[in-house]
């Protein structure tokens, strides 16, 4: 029986070694950022298993920089650093202390790993006592957040950050005009060099419940939707990806990843800047809960999950699994 001429796909996928050289999307070390929680504590040897985010820990310094090690014996080119103060206050004093947490650790790693590039997180709620990204109004049983008077503290966090010798800063905070403050204050204390990797997409996520146990920063009271996006808006996306350009922002991140790679691949398509993608806290705690009980290939989702992120646009991606990517690499 004679056929008219069809597509025959399948001629490029009969083989490993076939489909391996026609794939479309790679993803590399270098796309993979790993984050990392530091603790305040004289207890050299600390490292706390984090219980919903199984692999993953709260660690002193020491323990930090033994993790950082192996992971860049496997190639690891970047990290960045969330810090668990000692004490914590109403005005976050911790976060922009010189001598602080996230100050140490910077210094720790640029001291042993100078290639390493090293990003630091810019928010107050690891600092403060109420768990808020920002000042809160005084004598007020809301705790209404206070934006422009938060931006003042943002940007003297940023700054102790890069005296420390972080190799970027990124502010996660979502107060209005945050990334021209830093920016601003940055030029002014000579860190011109110092670049800013804004959470300019982030939204009011039920995926960041994980996060919040690890870097113990729930809010005491209300939520944060008064600063994070509502998950339902795109054009709102846009609005705030282009104004964060607008003031001074050399990396723009959508926050989470999966549930919105269509904003990934909006920003990718709309910004002459590069994107990031945070594969966050519940999509890696759902992937290994599911791995765990045996209902899913984990090294299967999670390479699945990583190439769909960069597909969408994100030429970097901050994901809990890069020392796991890492050593798959090696073998």
């Amino acid at each position: 029986m004679d056929l008219p001429a069809f597509y025959r796909g399948r001629r490029l996928r009969r083989s490993a070694a076939m489909r391996d050289i026609v794939r479309e999307t790679i993803v590399r070390p270098e796309d993979l950022m790993m984050l990392y929680f530091v603790v305040e504590t004289d207890d050299v040897t600390f490292r706390k298993p984090i219980d919903s985010m199984p692999g993953q820990f709260q660690l002193s310094l020491d323990e930090l920089e033994k993790q950082v090690a192996a992971a860049v014996a496997n190639g690891l080119r970047s990290c960045m650093l969330f810090g668990i103060p000692a004490t914590k206050d109403p005005v976050a004093s911790a976060a922009y202390d010189d001598n602080g947490i996230v100050q140490k650790a910077v210094r720790r790693l640029k001291d042993r790993f100078p290639e390493l590039v090293v990003v630091t997180d810019v928010c107050l709620c690891e600092y403060t006592s109420h768990g808020h990204c920002g000042l809160l109004t005084q004598g007020d049983t809301k705790g209404l957040v206070q934006n422009d008077a938060t931006l003042d503290l943002l940007a003297k966090t940023a700054v102790s950050h890069a005296r420390a010798g972080a190799d970027m800063v990124a502010p996660s905070d979502m107060m209005d005009g945050r990334v021209l403050a830093i920016r601003t204050a940055l030029d002014e204390a000579g860190f011109i060099d110092v670049p800013i990797m804004s959470y300019a997409v982030k939204f009011a996520s039920s995926f960041y419940g994980p996060f919040r146990d690890a870097a113990e920063s729930a809010p005491s009271h209300g939520d944060r939707r008064t600063y994070q996006m509502d998950p339902a808006n795109a054009r709102e996306a846009m609005r705030e990806a282009a104004a964060d350009i607008e003031e001074g922002a050399d990396i723009i991140m959508v926050k989470p990843a999966m549930p919105y790679l269509d904003l990934v691949r909006a920003v990718r398509d709309s910004f002459d800047v590069p994107v990031a993608a945070y594969q966050v806290s519940g999509e890696y705690s759902m992937i290994k809960a599911a791995a765990i009980n045996g209902w899913i290939d984990e090294k299967a989702v999670m390479l699945e999950s990583l190439t769909a992120i960069k597909r969408a646009g994100a030429e970097l991606i901050m994901t809990y699994f890069a020392e796991d990517f890492l050593k798959l690499q090696g073998k």
